[in-house]
């Protein structure tokens, strides 16, 4: 869920003329950090590309991502990028938390926009709105999230309204 506000999500969000031809891993650099800098320890690229390659393995729930790159061995977090400790080069993956965390922060429409999901040429599109569940405290409405879906079943993207 995206906890800035729709206008915020989308300017921040990249083009999909600017990111067309480059790698996944590099489409990611392009996605802005929603993180404070201090007490960032992991690199941002690295957790969603650990988060990718766990739930690509068959992880379907936090738990099991975290799992998955508790259990990753070295060289492929290596390839990921994870953050290397101590004078002998050890890799140490994000843990749960952390990945839950940033995967919280990230804007749904500019990962939508990364991962291609270009509505041009569908026949159609369908839009859902829905209230998330436990996101009320206190005063405040709920958040109120609208998402747009291509036929095939792909998130075009996902926006707080």
């Amino acid at each position: 869920m995206c906890r800035q506000s729709a206008t915020v999500c989308l300017t921040k969000s990249p083009a999909l003329e600017t990111v067309v031809g480059l790698s996944p891993v590099e489409r990611l650099r392009v996605l802005p950090d929603p993180r404070r800098r201090r007490g960032v320890r992991h690199p941002f690229v690295a957790v969603l590309l650990v988060a990718a390659s766990a739930v690509v393995a068959g992880a379907r729930s936090y738990a099991a991502i975290g799992q998955w790159s508790a259990n990753a061995p070295q060289h492929a977090l290596a390839r990921l990028g994870a953050r290397v400790v101590g004078a002998l080069g050890v890799r140490v993956a994000p843990s749960a938390a952390t990945i839950r965390r940033v995967i919280g922060l990230v804007c749904p429409g500019g990962l939508a926009d990364l991962t291609g999901a270009d509505p041009a040429g569908l026949d159609s599109i369908a839009v859902d709105g829905k209230a998330a569940r436990g996101s009320r405290r206190g005063t405040p409405p709920a958040a109120h999230l609208l998402a747009a879906l291509t036929s095939d079943g792909r998130t075009v993207t996902q926006l707080r309204v």
